[in-house]
């Protein structure tokens, strides 16, 4: 369906991430502490920390039938966040560098609050 995800080793770069989230039809899926993300994060993505996530946590109702985009603060929890929703049969992939490359792009962050934000 969506050529550009993977299971395995495909990874985006933050803008072909921004790209292909804005449409609605990939998911972008926010796996950092809830600390982090209050402080800052993509304006469209959803929330779910990896801890939740490797405990057996449901995927968030939006991702039923969509592929998903992992993102955390440097890439590495997104790299092993990205095998839960593949093991379950989602499309996933994950964005090189996270939030760090994300904001170095000068891609948009937002609070919790919905004002711009920072990465904690």
């Amino acid at each position: 369906m969506f050529p550009f995800l993977r299971r395995g080793p495909g990874r985006l770069t933050p803008q072909q991430a921004r790209q292909q989230t804005r449409d609605g039809k990939v998911v972008p899926l926010d796996v950092r502490e809830t600390p982090e993300w209050r402080a800052g994060h993509a304006s469209d993505a959803l929330h779910l920390p990896l801890s939740r996530l490797m405990a057996g946590a449901s995927l968030p109702a939006a991702v039923r039938d969509k592929p998903v985009v992992t993102i955390c603060r440097s890439g590495r929890r997104s790299q092993q966040a990205v095998k839960v929703p593949a093991g379950r049969g989602v499309e996933a992939t994950d964005v090189a560098g996270g939030m760090t490359a994300w904001t170095r792009a000068g891609l948009p962050v937002t609070s919790e609050g919905g004002s711009g934000g920072g990465i904690a």
